[in-house]
Parts: structure tokens; sequence; C-alpha cells
């Protein structure tokens, strides 16, 4: 879906900008569908008396605004990623992907946090008569109002096509337009890809199974007897899970703003003066300055510090254990939300392509270039410069005052969406491996499905005993992290 979402973005002419009205579109429609799956039933039920035909068309319905909701948020998630790359000038975009991961943080933090939270009990029946449907109704409007203000905030370029106006890019064409250039991705955009790829085999246990591992190793060795003697055995691991995601949580935030502040940025590369400390402190800044790590560096230890820690997870017997590893990998997940989109859009705007111009009001670090080429539209009648933008990183293409950290970021959209693809296909990966892991170490783990009918706690806890499959999952993707950390080094040498 990114792919697609961001080689229509990429030509939109819209006089509101290329990314906002995908960003608020999408927005809409995903808050809508959280709100149909909230009230799913009671909006069949509107339609439908039958009590025979109701569960079938809810859960239709429900399925249907779950698809919707996946394709809408991910031409958010594009669209938002791609404004940074196009708003930005080169040397902020580190800066501006960890101001992103630290939002993300607070956006897990306050999801992870309000399910912890009996919401019924803070607001009644306001916002809905159960925790899911105030769940939907936060989550929908915390979106729509996040949106609403980068949208508000952000002054978008608009895109002037100098391609012929009357030619159209049908569906067949932007999926070969985004197959070929999948298939000849510059060398270190297809570096970045790769380190997602490996990470991502790695990441996708532990998102989608660390929850349950935490769990099970409470059920396993800390919990009492009267849970174990439960008959919410799902509910207890849900909210044991709930808490040790709220402490990666924290971990996560402390780490998307402190990291950046000790990781070296491109300004700090660059400077136009000679930095002079007070001859007090000199010596240590110094020397502190000489430990300082570049972003690359940083984000190729977290590779290890995960990998180190879900190595140890098949020899962990207790909760606080079992939690204290799944917040270390907080640290790794905040490099990970900010790396490699960083990179991404550094890469993306060294890129040229000068058949375009950009109309555009915001700061005059954007000067006119070039004029020579033929445009379809009359350049002499558009604004001049700081208005008009040609998208052209060539140096030949330069004029002797232009700066040198021009952005545009013309074909974010489509180069964002291909990593996306590197982080989706690991999880088609992840899942066949985490499925041949069960296959051979859980077969007919649970007793409703060993047949014998048999589920008593006795009987669960001990089928439960042995190896434990997602700690063997975990594991894995310990050793394709070590994989990601080796292809990140690798990016460093690449041209």
């Amino acid at each position: 879906m990114q792919p697609i979402v961001g080689v229509i973005a990429d030509n939109s002419r819209s006089k509101w900008g290329r990314r906002r009205p995908f960003m608020i579109g999408g927005s809409i429609i995903v808050a809508l569908c959280l709100l149909v799956l909230g009230w799913t039933a009671e909006i069949v039920g509107i339609f439908v008396k039958n009590p025979e035909t109701k569960g079938s068309w809810t859960i239709a319905l429900a399925v249907l605004s779950i698809y919707a909701v996946d394709f809408a948020v991910n031409a958010v998630q594009s669209t938002c990623r791609s404004l940074i790359v196009d708003t930005l000038p080169i040397e902020k975009q580190q800066l501006g992907s960890a101001w992103a991961s630290r939002m993300v943080a607070i956006g897990h933090l306050v999801g992870y946090g309000s399910g912890t939270l009996n919401l019924t009990q803070i607001f009644s029946t306001f916002l809905g008569d159960s925790q899911f449907k105030q769940l939907t109704v936060i989550a929908a409007f915390a979106l729509l109002f996040a949106v609403g203000v980068t949208s508000y905030a952000v002054q978008e370029r608009i895109l002037v096509s100098t391609r012929d106006p009357d030619s159209k890019n049908g569906p067949l064409q932007m999926v070969a337009k985004i197959f070929k250039t999948t298939m000849h991705l510059p060398n270190r955009i297809q570096a970045i890809c790769w380190v997602q790829f490996w990470s991502w085999i790695a990441w996708f246990p532990f998102l989608f199974y660390g929850p349950t591992w935490v769990g099970e190793v409470y059920f396993r060795y800390s919990a009492p007897e009267a849970i174990k003697e439960s008959t919410d055995k799902l509910g207890d691991i849900g909210r044991i899970a709930s808490l040790s995601l709220v402490v990666f949580s924290i971990v996560t935030f402390t780490g998307s703003v402190l990291l950046p502040l000790v990781i070296q940025s491109p300004e700090d590369e660059k400077h136009t003066f000679t930095p002079r400390p007070p001859p007090a402190i000199a010596a240590f800044a110094t020397t502190l300055y000489s430990f300082k790590p570049d972003l690359l560096t940083a984000w190729m230890y977290s590779h290890l510090i995960f990998a180190a820690a879900m190595s140890l997870t098949p020899f962990v017997q207790s909760l606080r254990f079992a939690t204290i590893l799944i917040s270390i990998c907080g640290i790794p997940w905040a490099l990970a939300s900010w790396a490699p989109f960083a990179f991404m859009g550094m890469e993306i705007n060294r890129l040229t392509r000068p058949n375009s111009t950009i109309l555009t009001n915001i700061p005059p670090s954007y000067h006119r270039l070039s004029t020579e080429a033929p445009m379809a539209v009359d350049v002499d009648s558009l604004p001049s410069s700081p208005h008009v933008l040609h998208l052209n990183h060539l140096d030949r293409d330069l004029e002797d005052d232009t700066p040198l950290n021009v952005s545009t970021g013309e074909t974010a959209g489509i180069y964002l969406g291909i990593l996306n693809l590197y982080t989706t296909l690991p999880q088609f990966v992840g899942t066949f491996i985490s499925m041949c892991v069960f296959a051979v170490l859980e077969p007919g783990k649970h007793a409703e499905l060993a047949g014998g009918g048999e589920t008593s706690a006795g009987s669960v806890i001990e089928k439960a005993k042995g190896v434990n499959a997602i700690a063997v999952c975990l594991f894995i993707g310990a050793l394709s992290s070590i994989g990601a950390a080796w292809a990140t080094r690798r990016f460093g040498f690449v041209k």
C-alpha cells in the first residue's frame, strides 16, 4: 500500500500540497473505521434483525473495518514520513526523524498506558460502555488531532509537474514503476533496505509474541497458585504483558529524547566556527566529544544490544528478568524508529530529477536553480526566487549563491514505500519461522486442541512445561539482529 500511495503523492499537484491531502483523508478513514470497529454489533443491529445472521454480518463488518484501518493507516504513515523529507533541509533530516521517533514513543506510551487503566471507571459510559469502545474513541480523536495540528503548522510546497499534463499514470504503470525502482535502487538506499530487512526479521517475533512470552514466563515460574487456578488465564497474561509494554514504552521514550543529545548530527560535523569551550572544562569537553558516536555506529550497536537481550530469552525463569529484557529493547527500538528514516531522508534528498518545479513560500534556503529545461508551465509567470525551485541537487546546476542544503524530497513517497516493503516482507519470513518452531515444539499444546477435552488448570500447566517456543523464536530473531548489525556496518562503506 505505501509504495502505491507514495507514487501517487509524489506526482500530486494539489493546491494543498503533495502529502497533507493523503494524511488528512487517510486519518478520517482510520478514525471512522475505528469507531465502526468499536460499535460493530450496534451498527449491524440497525440493519439486521435476524439473530442467526447478525453474528456473521458483525464478523464480516469487523474484518472489513480492520482491513480498511490497515490500508488507510499505511497511507498516513507513508505521507507523514515523506513530509519530513520534503520540508527539512538535508542536514536537518536526522533531527526531524528523531522528533518523529519521540512522537511515536509518546503514542506508544499513551496507548499501552490506556490499556492498563479501567477506562469505564474513569469516563463512565461517556465514551462507550466498554473498554474497547473507549480505546477506539481515544485513538480516533488522538489521530485526528495530531494530523490536524501537523497539517495546519507545516507549510508544504506545491508541485508543478513539467511532464505532459495530459499524460496519466494508470495502475499498471504505477506497479511497473514501483517494480523498476525496487530493482534499481541506488546503492546506499539498497543498503538501508537490507538493514531494515534483517532487523525486522528480529523485531517481528518480539512485537508480535513478546507480550505473550512475558505472560507465559509469569504463568510458568512466578504466578501464585491462586493465579494458576484462575478461570481467566488469558486475561491475567494480558494484564501482566501490558505492564511490561508500558515499561518498554517508557524506556523507548526516554531513549528517543536523550539519544539525539549524545549522538553526533550532521551539524556537529560541519561547524562554521571553531568551538571554544570555557578553559576550565575545555579538556573534559574535548574528551567527551571524542566519545560521541555518530548515528550509524549507534544504530549498529543497537542491533547488538537487541541480539544480546533476545539471546537470553530461552533461559529466563522469572517475571522480573523477562520484564528487564523487554525494557532493554526499548533503546534499540528508539533507534529503529529513528535511524533508517533519517538515513533515507538524507539519501533521497541527494538524488536528482530535474524535471519538476515546486512552488513554495517557505524560508529562503530554497532558491531558484535552473530554468533552461522545457516546462509545461510558464516559469516566467511564476513568482521569482525563493518561490520557485527545480528539483535538482547536482552541483553543476547550483548558482553561486545557492546553499548546498536544499531539500526537495521529490521521490520520497516511492522510496519510503519501498523501505516499507523491506519492513513487511520480513514479517512473512518471521511468520514462517514461527510456524515451524511451534509445529515442532508445541504441537497440540493446549488441551482443547489436543483432542482430550481436558481443560483443568493442572493439565494446562503440565503441557506448558518444556522448551518455550516463543523464546526460541526470539532467539532466532537475535541471530537475525546480528546480521542486521553486519549490514549496518557494511552500509558505512557503500558509496
